[in-house]
């Protein structure tokens, strides 16, 4: 099973895999810089070659980059807009010195212009991060969202809209959220629900472009669109709702990254334990 947590760069940024290591994980998420500033410095060469190094000698992988929060793609304001795309840019490229396979994005809020605008907006800047990156290895992961506010990406039409409007197709897929799937109102918690979910992403873009499961339980009601993560098994979707999701077919070989809430220095420890034991061989 391919499991991991999004892992703290505190101090270097190559002690994060040594701290994913130490939690048993094979697989990590990471914040290559601050994910609430804009970038005030670069990674240093030796800090990135240690990376690299330690990144096939502890055999993590794929790793993923979330995009920082600051970026949105999708934004009515022209100066962030155009910041946005540069620092995506720079971040994609980062991303490739450290021989990162994916960068992880929320698709950008529209800021009460509309949902039409928004994508239209979004797809133009991916279409010009992939033109400005056109020999970088790096995949984006365009990520579900709760819905909340003018958040896009709450329904899976939206991706469906962007990928049909990108030049490069090939080098954009899909992250599923679990927690903000479930509150943006796919009722996952329940086997049925579970299996019209994968049905629609299957027809609107194709189940194969998911590459990565966010696996978050989720706090609030279904449908509520608050962003709201909870312990594996003790949230709305529940221990069985999970189990399923765990073991689903056509989910059980992808990348699971934990983003549960992180109180005490054992919590990351008691949800991944809870995860192998709900893993069926």
């Amino acid at each position: 099973m391919l499991l991991g947590v999004q892992v703290s760069i505190e101090g270097k940024i190559y002690e994060a895999l040594s701290r994913a290591r130490e939690l048993g994980c094979n697989t990590m998420q990471i914040f290559s810089r601050n994910p609430k500033m804009w970038r005030d410095n670069f990674l240093e060469p030796q800090d990135i070659e240690e990376f690299k190094r330690r990144k096939e000698e502890l055999n993590i992988k794929p790793i993923f980059i979330h995009i920082p929060y600051l970026i949105n793609l999708a934004s009515p304001n022209p100066r962030l807009y155009r910041a946005s795309i540069e620092a995506y840019i720079e971040d994609m490229q980062e991303a490739q010195a450290l021989k990162a396979d994916y960068i992880v994005t929320h698709m950008g809020s529209h800021k009460e212009t509309s949902e039409y605008a928004g994508i239209k907006r979004l797809t133009r800047a991916l279409n010009r991060i992939l033109g400005k990156t056109r020999n970088n290895n790096v995949k984006i992961l365009l990520e579900n969202t709760a819905g909340s506010g003018s958040w896009l990406g709450y329904k899976f039409s939206h991706q469906k809209r962007i990928i049909r409007g990108l030049e490069q197709k090939e080098r954009v897929g899909l992250c599923l959220d679990t927690a903000h799937a479930y509150l943006a109102g796919y009722d996952i918690a329940t086997e049925e629900g579970l299996e019209k979910t994968l049905d629609e992403i299957d027809r609107l873009v194709g189940i194969g472009l998911i590459k990565l499961i966010h696996l978050n339980d989720a706090k609030e009601k279904l449908g509520s669109h608050r962003d709201k993560h909870e312990h594996i098994g003790k949230g709305r979707i529940g221990q069985e709702g999970m189990g399923r999701i765990i073991n689903h077919p056509r989910l059980r070989n992808l990348p699971f990254i934990l983003e549960t809430p992180k109180k005490t220095g054992q919590d990351d420890i008691m949800n991944l334990n809870i995860v192998r034991n709900l893993r069926q061989n």
